[in-house]
């Protein structure tokens, strides 16, 4: 961008009087900076600088930006909130911590005037009032004294005294009397800010003075005294209080309150605003560890990380839990999933919403919806352990605004946060997440870090922001990562900075695609090299001694329980992990001949009957719709099933020596009598086995959840360059020189021209014929406003065809929208 001109010769010559003649001197790259440092100000482009410079001021958008402010910048915006408007920079570096932060100080007061949080020369810098009204608000509104602890001047705590009482302070504090109680109440902030005539006046006071002042130097500034708006002469005063009340060290706020001015307690801290600064942000630096051991542990969580992904979400292929009436997850079925999985119930619900963000788990949509795996799930199966741990690192965690680490917790209404449900996104956890790893990624390779030193450096870099979530979410990213494999022993793992790093060269895309490779190359060779074999036990136990290949791990999974995990996996066989084979399809046969191709072992006696029995078994009562029923070539153990209590909630009524029906529903009838220890096989109308594959449950296709963004999102270059241009090209329009037509109302800079439409239509045809640029002021069909510079081509059926400087193309507008137009004095302030 080429640098712009200012706007006329005369305000180059002097310094700028408003915060929008600040931005008009401006550069172009500085305003680029300035929007690409408060992006909020973009939505929509303002028109001119007019305008920019009011929205900089608005409330909203100055919260933002100083939320954005590091600790250090922040006590230099303070330390200028608390001083008269026009305050020089020398000033400014006294009362932030003197020579030794004077650098830091200069370099702070860039960064604030940058985002227009400041603006002047260094001889005299001024704050927007909205700023200085967030950073030193009234005491009213912060009984603390706000941020520094400082309560208001002299000036405004003395508003509504009596001037006669100002002349009883002027005169205990030993000063002469004044005219006016203007000038009293600058006699005695003159008194206080004096150093030396302070100190003077406070060796005349009594026992317990220093005491009182002690409390109140540094914040808050208020305390609580019976009678406290009760005047107080110096001959009269017999306690601390009063000695200090007398000579207005302390001043009534109310009946029961006092507060301590100003400038008694800038003198009483040195000169200092704050009792402590520093310029230097903390280490998060801990212990050292090997590179090498802290990329194998991370290797290792990062396999283990998608196993347990997968294994979650296959339990949810063939048992899939019910979606609560407001969304989420039930705390039963969490227990009951957490239970399953050998987890504790926290970090299931970090799994489940890890599977959820990535798009692996959704709601299926229906009547009785239910959490499901999504189509996505399949795709990612069948992808490289590498890419799948990438999917749930930078897809679903590391970008995403959901923090698992709420579930359990009530709501401001009381209400239990549960997992998957609606109400988890915090819009600052990503911004938390990537801080927390950029800092990891800054300390050499194999570095720790430690909780505390990353906690205190998230509390300098953003002081404003997430208060006690920051704090926390800070603990539960460090968890989270050594959780996923991105960190290992507590220090970043390879495959992770190569995710983080972000290369100068190419396109976003690029970059991104090329971290990505980067992190899947580095990761590859950490993961444990899969098994395809199980050590079978007599106990009716197999030992499958690495992490096993997907397929075998399902099946297995399917034909036995975990009983145990670690770096060898236990599984347990059982007639009702068996039974569980054989209700989706298997046959004796085909359990048989899979322990036998994958077991280095020969397949123990007890293990083949236990099969053998269960599949002997299995499939001898039928269960179909009627009601429902239930048919069995056994007699004898349909008369069992009779007989037994357990089965009168069923409803049973024998139709047939081999047929029994029931007034529940068939999966209730299945669910029972397995329950009731029997193996039953539903059949379907025509009498065949209904078999109920793993992975027949899936929802329609579904997009993963949009993470809330932590602000608008960083403008690109183009649209940057576009913006500067727009607001440059509306500034000009606003502020060229112009006259109105003859008997049209004088023109005022800044508002929209006013013409009759007879006038207007004649000045638009006359500018036709000689190529006069006209300054129009145009109303849209939304009803909003703007004022630009056109040079009219064509008028005819109601409408201005025109090149317009501000959009710098040709459009046409309708003369029933244009509210008036001007001459331009001197055309050449509006060329490009």
């Amino acid at each position: 961008m080429s640098s712009s001109r200012t706007s006329g010769a005369a305000t180059a010559a002097r310094a700028p009087r408003t915060l929008a003649e600040e931005l008009r001197g401006r550069a172009d790259a500085d305003l680029a900076a300035l929007l690409r440092a408060r992006p909020d100000l973009l939505n929509p482009v303002p028109s001119d600088l007019t305008q920019l410079s009011t929205r900089l001021s608005t409330r909203a958008s100055v919260v933002r930006a100083l939320e954005r402010l590091d600790r250090f910048t922040l006590d230099v915006a303070e330390a200028i909130a608390v001083v008269p408007d026009g305050v020089p920079l020398t000033e400014v570096e006294a009362l932030v911590g003197g020579p030794e932060t004077a650098g830091a100080t200069a370099a702070a007061v860039a960064r604030l005037r940058e985002q227009a949080l400041l603006w002047g020369a260094d001889e005299a810098l001024h704050l927007p009032r909205t700023v200085r009204d967030v950073l030193a608000p009234p005491l009213s509104s912060e009984p603390g004294g706000g941020p520094t602890g400082l309560g208001p001047t002299l000036a405004e705590a003395v508003t509504g005294t009596s001037p006669s009482r100002l002349q009883e302070l002027l005169a205990d504090a030993g000063l002469p009397p004044t005219h006016d109680p203007v000038s009293a109440a600058e006699a005695l902030a003159a008194l206080f800010a004096d150093q030396e005539a302070l100190t003077a006046l406070l060796d005349t006071a009594p026992d317990g003075v220093s005491e009182v002042l002690s409390r109140l130097t540094w914040g808050p500034p208020t305390g609580s005294v019976p009678e406290a708006g009760r005047p107080v002469r110096a001959a009269e005063a017999r306690t601390p209080v009063e000695w200090l009340l007398a000579r207005g060290l302390l001043l009534p706020v109310d009946r029961r309150t006092v507060v301590l001015p100003r400038e008694a307690a800038l003198t009483l801290r040195g000169g200092r605003v704050h009792r402590e600064t520093t310029p230097v942000p903390p280490s998060p630096a801990g212990r050292e560890r090997e590179p090498e051991a802290v990329d194998r542990a991370a290797g290792g969580q990062a396999f283990l990380a998608v196993r347990t992904v997968e294994e979650l979400l296959e339990r949810y292929s063939t048992a899939p839990p019910p979606v609560l009436r407001t969304g989420g997850l039930g705390v039963r079925e969490l227990r009951r999933t957490a239970a399953e999985a050998d987890l504790p119930p926290e970090e299931a619900a970090f799994w489940l919403e890890l599977a959820y963000a990535a798009g692996l788990l959704a709601g299926d949509g229906e009547a009785d919806e239910v959490w499901a795996p999504t189509p996505a799930y399949d795709e990612w199966l069948r992808q490289s352990p590498g890419e799948r741990w990438l999917r749930l690192v930078a897809d679903g965690w590391l970008t995403g605004s959901r923090v698992a680490g709420l579930v359990g917790e009530k709501d401001a209404r009381g209400r239990v946060l549960s997992a998957l449900g609606p109400d988890l996104d915090r819009p600052i956890a990503a911004t938390v997440r990537a801080r927390v790893l950029a800092l990891l990624a800054e300390l050499p390779p194999g570095t720790a870090a430690d909780t505390a030193a990353v906690t205190a450096r998230l509390h300098w870099e953003l002081p404003l922001r997430g208060g006690e979530l920051k704090d926390r979410l800070v603990r539960w990213t460090l968890t989270e990562a050594e959780r996923l494999g991105v960190t290992g022993r507590g220090a970043l793992a390879a495959p992770a900075r190569a995710l983080l790093a972000d290369p100068s060269a190419g396109t976003a895309n690029a970059r991104e695609a090329g971290a990505r490779a980067a992190a899947r190359a580095a990761l590859e060779p950490l993961l444990p090299e899969p098994v395809d074999h199980v050590i079978l036990q007599p106990d009716l136990t197999a030992i499958a001694p690495g992490p096993l290949d997907t397929p075998i791990a399902q099946a297995l999974s399917l034909l036995a329980d975990v009983e145990s995990k670690g770096g060898a996996t236990v599984y347990r066989f059982t007639p009702e992990s068996v039974r569980r084979a054989l209700d989706v399809g298997w046959s004796a046969a085909e359990v048989h001949e899979f322990l036998a191709r994958h077991s280095r072992t020969p397949v123990p006696q007890p293990l083949d009957y236990l099969v053998d029995d269960v599949a002997r078994r299995h499939g001898r009562l039928r269960v179909g719709a009627a009601g429902s029923y239930l048919r069995c070539d056994d007699e004898a153990l349909l008369g069992e099933i009779l007989a037994d209590r357990r089965s009168a909630q069923l409803r049973l009524r024998r139709l047939a020596p081999t047929v029994v029906v029931a007034q529940s529903a068939p999966d209730t009838l299945l669910s029972v009598l397995r329950s009731m220890g029997y193996a039953p096989a539903a059949e379907s109308a025509e009498g065949d086995v209904v078999v109920a594959r793993p992975d027949a449950r899936r929802t329609p296709l579904r997009t993963a959840p949009a993470a809330i963004p932590d602000g608008p999102p960083a403008p690109r270059a183009v649209l940057l360059d576009a913006a500067v241009r727009a607001i440059r090209a509306g500034d000009r329009a606003s502020t060229a020189p112009r006259r109105a037509p003859s008997g049209a109302e004088a023109q005022t800079p800044g508002r929209l021209p006013r013409t009759a439409a007879a006038d207007t239509l004649a000045a638009m045809q006359t500018a036709v014929l000689t190529g006069a640029q006209l300054w129009i002021g145009y109303v849209n069909a939304e009803g909003s406003a703007s004022q630009r510079v056109v040079e009219p081509v064509r008028v005819e059926g109601g409408y201005v065809t025109a090149y317009d400087h501000l959009r710098e193309e040709v459009r046409t507008f309708a003369l029933h929208r244009i509210t008036g137009v001007a001459e331009l004095d001197d055309p050449d302030l509006t060329a490009p």
